[in-house]
């Protein structure tokens, strides 16, 4: 597959496209969170624990990846128990620790909200060489991380 000529862009131009991109996205988790009885919080902490899938992830993990409080993330998992979307298990190798599950019927109620969008996504990524598309996950990878050293800096030395 050769790449399509693009129009040129600018940064500014780009960054501005990001934050369109960004603003659907932050009204489309909260139409889902909605559909599932949870808030953006719980429903950014439920899709950290589907994806770590064959490996639960402990709770301070998960407090790490969401950018959350130990004790934020009790709450948290509290609330996805209570609604029957995940539940802790004791870690095998510490059983002073927990590990976090996904209900199986979570999985699917997840699948069918969001597949839709996650194809219309594939149909164009399919828009784009496989060089192409390696650029945009990096600039993803290095985006997020330039996000969660923002996210750090306007939460200060504290966190």
């Amino acid at each position: 597959m050769q790449g399509k000529s693009r129009p040129p862009a600018t940064a500014a131009e780009a960054i501005s496209r990001m934050d369109t991109y960004v603003a659907l996205g932050l009204i489309g988790q909260q139409e889902v969170a909605q559909a599932l009885g949870l808030n953006v919080t719980d429903l950014t902490c439920l899709g950290h624990v589907l994806g770590a899938a064959a490996e639960p992830l402990s709770a301070g993990d998960l407090a790490e990846r969401a950018n959350l409080t130990t004790g934020a993330v009790t709450g948290v998992l509290n609330r996805l128990e209570k609604a029957g979307y995940a539940h802790r298990v004791p870690d095998p190798a510490d059983r002073r620790r927990v590990r976090v599950v996904a209900d199986p019927a979570a999985v699917v109620r997840l699948t069918e909200l969001y597949q839709p969008f996650y194809d219309r996504l594939g149909e164009l990524f399919a828009r784009y060489t496989p060089e192409e598309t390696a650029v945009i996950a990096d600039w993803f990878t290095h985006a997020a991380e330039a996000a969660r050293a923002h996210l750090d800096a306007l939460r200060g030395p504290t966190g």
